[in-house]
């Protein structure tokens, strides 16, 4: 598997979840599974983590230039094996795609030199790699490389967030030493600039996205970001595989980052946790009155345009909110300002922090999710467990995992909304907040919450049966 971003990174971020756990539930099937990823600045610091010299070096063509590509070895926390490639050049920097809401401007020699690297890789590789399976536009152009130097791998392309497509300058093109051929309409070019992810889904022989709602989203000209012309094209070769949550991770009676555990039978321990977050982070703890949280990327497709101008209206009432991750510079601002507006009710940290990010998940007694776009919805499976009622936009796997609250009925367990605005969400938050005080009602809510299992095996087990076909195609005269 090839992907920007993976462990040993600790930030928030799906992708992480997922290069996590997936490797890990393949090696437990019996599986020979390696990840491959470049050896980032936070990577060589993070003293938790060693790794060791392969002696693999090669000469890597990126253009004119030629760079050299140095491989180090290392396993993840879960015994999966890790192989980190350094170009000090191109990696040893303080951010992945860039710093302070700036793109680095070579990403595209950058990403190219990593795909261009993890192919040199997989053919040194024995036993010899079957399956090289890449994840978003980062490692799109993998298996463009495997098509046009006839390499004998099969190759799957997971869109994780289509709206990050690797779109340059055509100009750039001539940086993945390709022939001009692959420069076309039925190619890497799109509007005359090259774009790794169009590449990627001509070019892989299967294509996975993370759920079936965002699959059709994709196919959509409201959905597809430009790109639902060449996926709804190549929509025989599209499948969704809903992604499951890391419970082994993220689970709050095994929790080893938490002051105490519990569970839907025992409740007892997350107001300990409750209590542990808002003293950590130096709010009030009465009068009582719900804990709102996000862990998140703070970015436009998270919802924070229409978040934003509605905190004062919900900081104004009796709730502490807390919000954990980077991103956008002016939503950042944004959160800090109105943390320094309401020091006892709000608490905003940019710098991610994975004991933090767990005290949040438990301490919480609702958690918000106005993102445009939630191709998988992980971050909402977690909060399920956690006992944290989800205020969510009815997008992506979130319809596949949140079932909204009728009270008619008595069914459901959270609170969507189906309009992407400040007004729409602010309902939604009105009735989450309006439910808060009936303590026998909402303890009822989080049972049947955290009775929801979204766990890797059925995920784990459509992945199988895919690199399955690939290998061990059917017989077609049969």
């Amino acid at each position: 598997m090839a992907s920007a971003e993976g462990p040993p990174l600790q930030r928030a971020g799906a992708l992480i979840d997922v290069m996590d756990a997936l490797p890990r539930e393949m090696r437990s099937r019996g599986h020979d599974v390696s990840v491959a990823l470049p050896l980032y600045r936070e990577i060589r610091t993070n003293t938790a983590f060693e790794e060791k010299e392969t002696g693999i070096t090669v000469d890597i063509a990126v253009g004119d230039k030629s760079y050299v590509a140095e491989y180090l070895e290392g396993r993840s926390a879960n015994g999966v094996q890790l192989f980190l490639l350094r170009c000090d050049e191109f990696f040893d920097r303080p951010g992945i795609y860039g710093e302070r809401g700036q793109q680095y401007e070579d990403n595209a020699a950058r990403f190219i030199f990593f795909c261009k690297a993890v192919l040199e890789l997989a053919r040194r590789l024995t036993p010899q790699v079957q399956i090289l399976h890449v994840h978003d536009w980062a490692a799109a152009l993998v298996p463009v490389f495997v098509r046009a130097h006839g390499l004998p791998f099969k190759t799957v392309l997971t869109i994780h967030r289509l709206g990050e497509q690797g779109s340059f300058w055509g100009l750039d093109f001539r940086l993945t030493n390709l022939p001009e051929r692959f420069f076309t309409l039925h190619g890497v070019e799109f509007f005359g600039r090259l774009n790794f992810l169009k590449g990627g889904i001509l070019y892989a022989d299967k294509i996975t996205t993370v759920s079936e709602h965002y699959r059709r989203a994709i196919l959509t000209p409201a959905g597809g970001h430009g790109l639902d012309g060449v996926l709804r094209e190549n929509a025989h070769r599209v499948t969704a595989i809903l992604h499951g949550a890391d419970y082994a991770r993220w689970n709050p009676i095994s929790d080893r980052l938490l002051p105490a555990n519990y569970d839907m039978r025992k409740l007892q321990g997350k107001q300990i946790c409750r209590d542990a977050l808002l003293e950590e982070m130096k709010l009030a703890s009465s009068p009582r009155g719900p804990v709102w949280g996000m862990v998140t990327r703070v970015v436009e497709e998270k919802g924070f345009e229409i978040l934003v101008p509605l905190l004062d209206r919900l900081l104004w009432d009796n709730v502490r909110l807390l919000i954990l991750g980077e991103g956008d510079p002016a939503y950042e601002t944004a959160l800090a300002v109105t943390a320094r507006k309401f020091p006892s009710k709000f608490a905003y940290q940019k710098d991610y922090d994975e004991k933090l990010a767990h005290l949040i998940e438990a301490g919480m007694d609702i958690s918000l999710i106005p993102s445009r776009f939630e191709p998988s919805g992980l971050n909402a499976m977690y909060n399920l467990k956690y006992g944290a009622l989800p205020v969510a936009l009815a997008t992506g796997g979130i319809q596949q995992i949140i079932e909204d609250y009728d009270p008619v009925t008595d069914e459901g367990y959270g609170f969507l909304c189906y309009d992407y605005s400040t007004e729409a969400f602010w309902d939604a938050i009105k009735r989450a907040c309006g439910l808060f005080n009936d303590r026998k009602l909402w303890t009822k809510l989080m049972k049947r919450a955290m009775a929801r299992d979204f766990s890797w095996d059925a995920s784990a087990q459509r992945y199988e049966e895919l690199y399955g076909e690939l290998v061990h195609p059917k017989d077609v005269a049969a």
